[in-house]
């Protein structure tokens, strides 16, 4: 079994949003629909206060309240694969917006107009690929919802070379996010390998999944301080 989830650590984490410039490129931005977004706060009593950091996307939840709702509805545009990652069908998804609201996280979102480049005129060699040579989960629309996937565009190619085992290990079969965190506060890989890294650092930090309560089993886990989340 593979199972694969993300681990942040809000411990390293300073806000840079580096991550969230590599989703951007990476998937193609839609304007107001980030797939990617920082969480800034403030703790303490001043004077001593501190700023903590941590980014919040999809969680691929193990019992995904927004498949849930979408196959309730008889619309069957979220699924989840046996990698673990939720994706969106942009074909089946009609734009209902019934996913937004049953999550915990606050994820889904209704795009409202086709993905444009953040520098009209100077457009990266992403953003030049037309839309309908691109990778099925970067052939976005308006009005359907988006999210993070993963990056999984970039796993299956792991997937396709037989190299599953690679995945959070090689930069090309790696989210682009984790890839970029300068101060590595940003693991991806396999839980179900032992000898896996983010196995070893949810144990070693315990790192913990948010709000339990709801049940939706997130394989996205956080390392906090006390009373800092």
């Amino acid at each position: 079994m593979t199972k694969l989830v993300r681990v942040i650590d809000m411990e390293r984490c300073m806000g840079c949003r580096s991550c969230i410039a590599a989703c951007h490129m990476e998937n193609h931005y839609t304007p107001g629909s980030p797939w990617n977004e920082m969480v800034e706060y403030e703790n303490g009593t001043y004077p001593d206060v501190r700023s903590i950091f941590g980014t919040m996307a999809c969680m691929h939840c193990e019992d995904a309240p927004c498949q849930k709702i979408c196959d309730e509805i008889d619309v069957h545009a979220i699924s989840k694969n046996e990698y673990g990652v939720v994706l969106v069908d942009y074909e089946k998804c009609t734009g209902c917006g019934y996913c937004a609201p049953v999550c915990p996280y606050g994820v889904p979102q209704i795009n409202k107009q086709q993905p444009q480049p953040l520098y009209p005129g100077k457009e990266t060699p992403y953003e030049e690929i037309p839309l309908a040579q691109r990778h099925p989960l970067h052939q976005k629309k308006a009005n359907v919802m988006e999210k993070c996937t993963f990056c999984w565009h970039k796993l299956e190619k792991a997937i396709a070379a037989g190299e599953p085992e690679l995945i959070g290990k090689k930069p090309e079969y790696t989210p682009s996010c984790d890839l970029v965190c300068p101060v590595n506060a940003r693991l991806f890989g396999d839980i179900d390998q032992e000898d896996s890294k983010v196995r070893e650092y949810i144990g070693k930090k315990k790192a913990a999944q948010l709000k339990k309560e709801f049940g939706t089993s997130p394989q996205v886990y956080y390392v906090v301080r006390g009373g800092d989340f």
